[in-house]
């Protein structure tokens, strides 16, 4: 289904058209049309099926028209779970109101850096994108108001009660007004979304999309066994021989990361290290760069697996396994998203052998075997 019989504006659909976005995804069908209604929505749907652009489009197009409240009186305020999720949903809002008749003012804030910058860029916002802890410390600090939002979004409503956040919503619902239209998106459908459901929402639409294919089946998977020595030259081989333009490659420590990183910078290829000892604006940095194809390789700890969301993101690259099955199935989750193809590599040294054995077992796929040995040796002409 085309993005124009889904009631948007013309602005709208001229800012899509010119992104090249033709065809809407399955969510997107469903709660565009219901979020422009003003209706309450309880949406179901992984990650990576399109749904920030699912509510974005028709907020945007509602705020369009919209009376432009008192200054520091936001109309709608998204809560999001995490500092690198809430510059991801920054990033689709401004990319779709790039070229609105009326303006629309968007910003992000997030702990983790000063909070002052942060109270002066809320001059004139319309929509307020926000993780739950720095913006009860603008409320307190009395730095804005969201007793008379029009719209309240909950994104990923799910890993915010996973991550503790239920004392600092519920604080935050106190200081909503009770009449206002309410979207709750969740990948899954658990008891705790069941009960903040109850609480937040007035005779929603539930929109649940049943993914038809398992997103590891979009992943083209293949393992290449070779000596640890060997590690390193076989992972500058494989990005140079594919012309890997967008790779994230996963390690098992920040030591390991930086490693990595500077041995590909060393031998010509452009790479980042990001993890926990950089700072937030610098790995903000780093993810918009590599987002927007700035930065060819980005090399990532386990900590940030599940904060790099990237729509078409063609290759994930395992240096070194993860401890948990778990978190190897989210470090290949990075790449086959929203029905895109996607292809994961490990590099498997005779040590990792068994404990790969049981990653494929979890995962219940067995991946291509490649002798990564004879690779280099037909390489270098041996």
């Amino acid at each position: 289904m085309s993005f124009s019989s889904l009631g948007l504006s013309p602005s709208l659909l001229q800012i899509l058209a010119d992104n090249k976005y033709t065809e809407a995804y399955p969510i997107q069908k469903e709660a565009i049309p219901a979020i422009i209604q003003k209706k309450d929505i309880l949406g179901i749907a992984k990650t990576g099926s399109g749904k920030t652009a699912s509510y974005v489009l028709p907020l945007l197009m509602n705020q369009e028209g919209a009376e432009r409240k008192k200054n520091r009186h936001v109309n709608a305020l998204v809560l999001v779970p995490t500092r690198e999720l809430a510059t991801q949903v920054l990033d689709v809002f401004k990319l779709f109101s790039a070229g609105l008749t009326e303006p629309v003012k968007t910003q992000a804030v997030f702990g983790g850096v000063s909070i002052n910058p942060q109270m002066i860029a809320l001059q004139g916002v319309n929509i307020l994108v926000a993780t739950p802890g720095r913006l009860l410390e603008l409320l307190d600090a009395n730095a804005l108001h969201i007793s008379d939002i029009d719209t309240l979004v909950l994104d990923e409503a799910d890993k915010m009660l996973n991550m503790g956040f239920k004392d600092e919503m519920d604080r935050i619902f106190a200081q909503l007004p009770k009449k206002r239209q309410n979207l709750l998106f969740s990948a899954t459908l658990s008891e705790d979304i069941k009960n903040i459901q109850q609480l937040v929402l007035h005779k929603p639409q539930v929109i649940k999309i049943d993914e038809e294919k398992d997103p590891i089946d979009l992943i083209q998977q293949t393992a290449y066994f070779v000596d640890p020595e060997k590690k390193g030259p076989l992972l500058r081989h494989l990005i140079a021989s594919q012309e890997m333009d967008q790779v994230l490659i996963f390690t098992s420590s920040i030591q390991k990361a930086d490693q990595v990183a500077n041995k590909l910078r060393n031998n010509g290829i452009e790479a980042r290290p990001i993890h926990s000892k950089k700072s937030q604006g610098a790995r903000t940095d780093l993810l918009t760069k590599f987002k927007y194809k700035k930065l060819r390789v980005l090399v990532a700890t386990d900590l940030l697996a599940r904060g790099i969301d990237i729509e078409f993101l063609p290759y994930v690259i395992n240096y070194e396994l993860p401890r948990s099955p778990k978190d190897f199935i989210h470090r290949i989750g990075r790449t086959g998203r929203a029905e895109s193809p996607g292809e994961a590599i490990s590099l498997i040294t005779p040590e990792e052998e068994h404990h790969f054995k049981v990653i494929q077992k979890k995962m219940k796929k067995w991946v291509d075997r490649i002798d990564g040995n004879v690779v280099l040796e037909k390489q270098s002409g041996k």
